[in-house]
């Protein structure tokens, strides 16, 4: 199947039909070269299963997720979501993902009622470059002969387009801690805001440990480097689409104790602030151990 089938039936989970203290789910993994499952993957099914039990009017606010162990990609996961609150305007759930008995993620999400009140954001940069000017993965990955190469060229659901240019090889030009990527699903999607707001979670882990690493001028292929995200919170402010594409504007304020945090704000092209994100992630280079 191409990137966006195999995206949308990972994210069409079965319902066990378990009702006990939980409702039970489970979802397949996406095939990785590296044999862990994609974070954004486990985010956005965890984020689902919470979706299946909530009232149709209410939608995701925000999540906060911490990622407990590495996943395998060879193996489907469970997702045992517990209805901690329903209100009169938000509604909270707490989603367990399990592989072997153990879990790999635990995450809030926190959904409301439309509802009028105040309304402003922060303005979209500007004078950024189109992404028609700006180069794919596939562009500058495809004539890789190796296995990670290849599926960032061509095996992922999304485009990405670097401003000012990726480090997936080398850092190029000032190392810098802020950086931009404009993403869009390689092809439409299905029009439910559920499945957009889904995509939209798991896309947003794909680039925001990068700030951190093109800082320090460390590129993805450095020899030895372990990178792993920890904990993931996001905020959804404005309804998008995701097979439109999105301006991903990314900071990253420390690093430290091998650890770096950035932040995220996804923004549409008409200047429209959609959602913020935040992570903390992993990362050790064997240099600076």
């Amino acid at each position: 199947m191409n990137p966006i089938e195999s995206l949308l039936h990972t994210l069409d989970l079965t319902d066990t039909g378990a009702r006990t203290t939980e409702d039970i789910y489970t979802g397949p993994s996406q095939w990785m070269p590296h044999g862990r499952v994609y974070g954004g993957q486990v985010l956005a099914q965890s984020l689902t299963a919470s979706m299946r039990t909530v009232a149709p009017d209410r939608s995701v606010h925000s999540m906060h997720g911490y990622f407990l162990r590495a996943g395998d990609a060879s193996q489907e996961i469970t997702f045992a979501v517990d209805r901690i609150h329903d209100g009169r305007s938000f509604s909270t759930r707490r989603t367990q993902a399990y592989q072997n008995g153990v879990p790999i993620l635990s995450l809030i999400a926190s959904f409301q009622d439309e509802d009028d009140g105040l309304d402003h954001q922060h303005a979209a940069p500007v004078g950024v470059p189109q992404p028609e000017d700006l180069p794919s993965a596939a562009d500058l990955l495809g004539d890789l002969d190796h296995p990670v190469a290849q599926t960032w060229a061509r095996d992922r659901p999304f485009d990405m387009r670097h401003i000012p240019s990726p480090i997936y090889l080398s850092v190029e030009g000032e190392h810098v801690d802020r950086q931009a990527v404009w993403m869009r699903a390689t092809s439409p999607l299905p029009d439910s805001p559920l499945i957009h707001q889904a995509a939209l979670a798991y896309a947003s882990d794909y680039t925001i440990l990068e700030p951190v690493l093109r800082r320090h001028g460390i590129p993805w292929a450095t020899p030895g480097a372990k990178i792993a995200s920890l904990d993931h919170a996001m905020w959804w402010h404005r309804p998008a689409r995701v097979d439109d594409w999105l301006l991903y504007v990314q900071d990253s304020p420390s690093a430290v104790g091998g650890r770096g945090l950035s932040r995220g704000a996804f923004y549409t092209r008409d200047g429209v602030l959609v959602a913020s994100v935040a992570q903390e992630g992993m990362i050790r280079i064997p240099s600076t151990r």
